[in-house]
């Protein structure tokens, strides 16, 4: 039976954090991102699962630790939800483009997009990631439904697109575009993906 903690941050040796990650690692690559939760991660670390949420918060914060993101995709995404709708294109291409030129997240992010398009396991889970964190994300802000779903995933299409062009590819104008640019080049097309088909135009109902 596991004890109650006190206040304050949770005992652990200098090496727990590093042994989580290890694990979680190895979890997400083995199960996927869908059926590896947190206690199990805590149980295969020999730690209490009040661990996990105080060094990551979340699931998705704990993926992206695990996958050494300094700037974690899903993360980034549901702080711009809570925004205006109707500059969230703009803020999106902002913020994805400015994170992937960080010079110390951007690395990070280079290296798991490798791993992504090498390791078929790391896909598999980034992909159930983007399906389960992201896209539901996207959806809900957009009031819902089979049909928000679609507008998100077009969306995601589209920045993922972006990040291809500028960053693998390294394509010219795109790779050297300031931010600035791309956001003010891209919006009009991410609000045409996001746009209500009931209300052109209008990227939702509300």
């Amino acid at each position: 039976m596991n004890k109650t903690r006190g206040r304050g941050r949770p005992r652990g040796t200098s090496t727990t954090r590093a042994d989580i990650l290890a694990v979680a690692s190895r979890r997400f690559r083995a199960d996927g991102y869908d059926r590896v939760t947190l206690r199990a991660v805590a149980n295969d670390a020999g730690v209490d699962v009040a661990l996990l949420s105080y060094y990551f918060g979340s699931k998705k914060g704990l993926f992206g630790a695990a996958m050494a993101l300094t700037a974690n995709p899903a993360e980034l995404l549901v702080g711009e939800m809570k925004g205006p709708l109707n500059s969230l294109p703009e803020r999106i291409v902002r913020t994805v483009v400015r994170a992937w030129d960080d010079p110390e997240a951007g690395p990070a992010l280079r290296n798991f997009l490798e791993a992504v398009v090498r390791e078929p396991d790391v896909a598999r889970t980034f992909a159930e990631m983007v399906e389960k964190e992201m896209l539901p994300a996207i959806a809900v802000r957009l009031g819902g439904g089979a049909d928000a779903t679609r507008r998100a995933a077009t969306m995601t299409s589209q920045i993922a697109g972006l990040i291809l062009t500028r960053y693998v590819l390294r394509v010219e104008p795109i790779a050297s575009m300031t931010p600035e640019q791309l956001a003010r080049r891209m919006a009009p097309a991410l609000r045409a993906a996001l746009a209500d088909p009931g209300r052109p135009g209008r990227i939702a109902r509300s």
